[in-house]
């Protein structure tokens, strides 16, 4: 199976949109053009999503000549990226090991083992809630609700959280919608803010697993059934995250972020809590980014409800512009709950397209982990010593101006903008850190005023 998403003509001089594919390796690989069918521009790398029997296996930047890829061309690169994934998932599933990847693809069966779980999930499924805030985004919407209802998962519900609306377009977008998607819900919440959309949501779902993501994002067809196996994963799991891919390389800025490390956690299942599972990054538990990203994440519903549901000190429309994801996840783990990363639960997201965009988003990583860690604090003072003997890598990382999830960061990344641009980026998020602390307590003023408006929420 081949699913192209469309890629946009970039204005740069020199800079050419990165071709996105998703390879099935089960079944015949396909030619790779070097030139987009629909735009006529040509490309030189495509970002490949690679699977086998329906499971991720990884992702990798692949190369494209002048002429393109032939199916052993690509079958050649692939190899060489994902050789040990492939033996290893291939034993696991007691089919012969091969020495290389052919044009036409890898051996099946009719049900591999590697689904075996998948297909128990399935048999014995939980009912869910899917929550999803919006606001005047009707058309993001109708193609986020067309992804959901092509998931493979027999008992769920959707609830469109339609969040201080200006208009009621998300409301006839819906309601167009559940004509031929029938599981769809609208709501309104009127406070602003993406957690008090989610809140209502919580508020409103019939799930015994609330599952969270946003309106610019595409869900993979396995995406549910995949985030509640995670639930199985463990004892006491309070919450799964998984894993989030670009839904375009359209642009320098996208590519950018996604050669950064964008939202990706890896393709590797971790399991997280404050016992044998804790990560040996130096500042655990505060480095919450690990654990998952607020667009792909899913809570029992009776432990999301006792933690409060999501911080609204931490809105994204608020001064300390996000972190009520970080939040929630560290609350999970802290509480003495087990948080699992699924990655093969996976959503592509619409990363921003414009450097303006990218150098809010950056901005907004910073302040909002900031602002995460000083509502952590106060909720927890009995964690301020374990904090104090982490400090000093703290204040490295935000003199480093660098995220603590990024892995690395690509040589050429000064290649895609301008060094000016991407020096201010990096100056720009080290800058939100230190403007973290005053947001939140900004926020929690704003979050005062709000109630006075319009009153309080219970998430019960």
């Amino acid at each position: 199976m081949v699913n192209e998403l469309v890629s946009v003509v970039a204005a740069n001089d020199g800079f050419r949109p990165v071709l996105l594919l998703e390879v099935e390796l089960s079944r015949p690989l396909p030619a790779v053009s070097a030139v987009d069918p629909t735009t006529g521009e040509a490309h030189k790398r495509v970002f490949t999503l690679v699977r086998l029997h329906t499971h991720p296996l990884g992702v990798a930047w692949l190369e494209i000549g002048e002429h393109g890829l032939a199916p052993d061309e690509f079958a050649s690169q692939v190899w060489a990226h994902f050789q040990g994934r492939i033996t290893e998932h291939l034993r696991q599933d007691d089919l012969p090991e091969v020495g290389e990847l052919g044009p036409d693809g890898l051996p099946t069966m009719a049900a591999p083992p590697c689904t075996r779980d998948r297909r128990l999930v399935l048999e014995d499924a939980p009912f869910v809630s899917v929550v999803i805030p919006t606001r005047d985004r009707p058309e993001l919407i109708r193609t986020c609700l067309a992804s959901l209802s092509a998931l493979d998962y027999p008992d769920y519900e959707v609830l469109v959280v339609d969040n201080a609306p200006s208009s009621d377009a998300t409301k006839v977008a819906v309601t167009e919608m559940t004509t031929i998607f029938p599981r769809a819900r609208y709501l309104r919440e009127d406070r602003p803010g993406a957690s008090w959309a989610r809140n209502r949501g919580l508020r409103e779902a019939r799930g015994e697993i609330v599952a969270f993501t946003d309106d610019d994002v595409t869900v993979d067809r396995y995406w549910l059934a995949q985030l509640v196996k995670g639930f199985g994963m463990a004892d006491d799991v309070g919450c799964v995250t998984g894993n989030v891919l670009p839904r375009e390389l359209a642009t320098p800025a996208q590519v950018w972020l996604e050669e950064r490390g964008g939202f990706r956690r890896g393709f590797e299942r971790r399991i997280y809590d404050m016992g044998e599972n804790r990560s040996g990054h130096p500042l655990y538990p505060f480095s919450a980014m690990m654990f998952g990203s607020g667009n792909n994440m899913a809570f029992r519903a009776s432990v999301l409800r006792a933690i409060e549901g999501f911080d609204p000190a931490l809105d994204p429309a608020g001064p300390a512009l996000g972190g009520e994801d970080l939040a929630a996840f560290f609350e999970v783990v802290v509480r003495g709950h087990r948080l699992v990363y699924e990655p093969a639960a996976f959503v592509n997201h619409l990363h921003r397209r414009d450097y303006e965009g990218l150098r809010r988003q950056m901005y907004g990583w910073g302040v909002g982990f900031s602002a995460f860690l000083t509502r952590s604090l106060i909720r927890h003072p009995q964690l301020i010593p374990n904090f104090t003997v982490k400090l000093p890598y703290g204040l490295f990382v935000l003199l480093r101006g660098r995220m603590p999830y990024s892995q690395s960061v690509v040589d050429h990344l000064d290649g895609l903008l301008p060094v000016a641009q991407t020096r201010a980026l990096r100056r720009v998020e080290s800058a939100g850190y230190w403007h973290g602390t005053l947001a939140y307590m900004r926020s929690r003023q704003r979050v005062r005023r709000l109630i006075g408006r319009y009153g309080g929420l219970s998430v019960a």
